[in-house]
């Protein structure tokens, strides 16, 4: 499961259905036409954002659980709540939770602090995951002990680990939840790392353009491995993009929408456009890649 941070549907052409001239993420473009990928209009499309998931740690809450993440309408003290020490949640059964039943090892790679915004608490708390941030990694001698760019680690050292972690995770006899977030593309204007080429003229546009091309490659190598036979990969955006002024250009019409592609899922269908759907609704959907059945559809 990777979240791609702010990816939308919107950063690919009018002509596929996105929002712009020209097409930024023509990589994850083509992956979205190659396999499921749900939409809300007659092309490419996606996602609808819900209150409780319009950032990283409410996306995830809200893809993992199929609820928002709403505990008061005071910032500080949501965050307060999600990153003390209590139980957090205890009576919400999440995709974690399901899979750590079925005895999944899960593992949770992020490129910063793990602790920020209470992702270390809900992951370890719901479904048991192995959380690898960037201090367990700085702690590992994997970087350099005075090693920090942007929130920690940049994105093309992410893949990197990334690899080395499904091949150990496949090496077992228990079945994986590998879910990984990508952060290059984070507000504002992205991080430009040793891979980001100068195609544009925006800096936001060129680190889109490069975590398309990694993903992409990432996913290329899952695909040439022996685990990937029976492996679904979900790549999905976390959330829109906060950045103040790349969309600002979009036609006030055109509705943006995150991103989503489901490869390799056991299940297949064709009825994927005009779909009216949320990032609420990756819950169930997600499972239902994996082959696992719901009682009528839904959770």
């Amino acid at each position: 499961y990777i979240y791609l941070e702010s990816m939308e549907t919107t950063y690919m052409s009018k002509e596929v259905g996105g929002g712009f001239q020209e097409n930024v993420i023509p990589e994850l473009t083509q992956i979205a036409e190659s396999n499921i990928s749900f939409s809300n209009t007659d092309k490419l499309g996606g996602a609808y954002p819900t209150v409780g998931s319009t950032w990283t740690m409410g996306a995830m809450f809200t893809q993992s659980t199929g609820m928002p993440l709403k505990t008061d309408n005071d910032i500080t003290l949501r965050n307060e709540y999600i990153e003390s020490e209590k139980a957090i949640f205890p009576s919400v059964y999440s995709i974690g939770d399901v899979l750590n039943d079925a005895g999944y090892k899960q593992v949770l790679l992020i490129g910063s602090d793990g602790s920020f915004a209470g992702r270390r608490n809900f992951f370890e708390q719901h479904g048991d995951y192995e959380v690898i941030d960037y201090n367990i990694i700085k702690n590992q001698g994997l970087i350099p002990e005075d090693y920090y760019v942007w929130w920690g680690f940049e994105d093309e050292k992410l893949f990197s680990f990334a690899k080395n972690e499904l091949v150990e995770l496949a090496s077992s006899e228990k079945p994986f939840n590998f879910t990984l977030l990508t952060v290059d593309t984070h507000f504002e204007d992205g991080y430009v790392c040793e891979l980001c080429k100068n195609d544009y003229d925006d800096q936001y546009a060129n680190v889109m353009a490069c975590s398309s091309r990694q993903v992409y490659e990432f996913i290329n190598w899952i695909q040439q491995q022996d685990f990937y036979q029976n492996t679904t990969i979900v790549l999905v955006g976390d959330h829109l993009t906060m950045d103040s002024d790349f969309c600002q250009n979009i036609d006030k019409d055109y509705q943006r929408t995150v991103y989503n592609a489901f490869i390799n899922s056991v299940v297949t269908t064709e009825n994927i456009h005009n779909r009216k759907f949320t990032t609420l609704d990756m819950f169930p959907t997600t499972l239902a890649s994996m082959g696992v059945k719901i009682k009528g559809e839904r959770l």
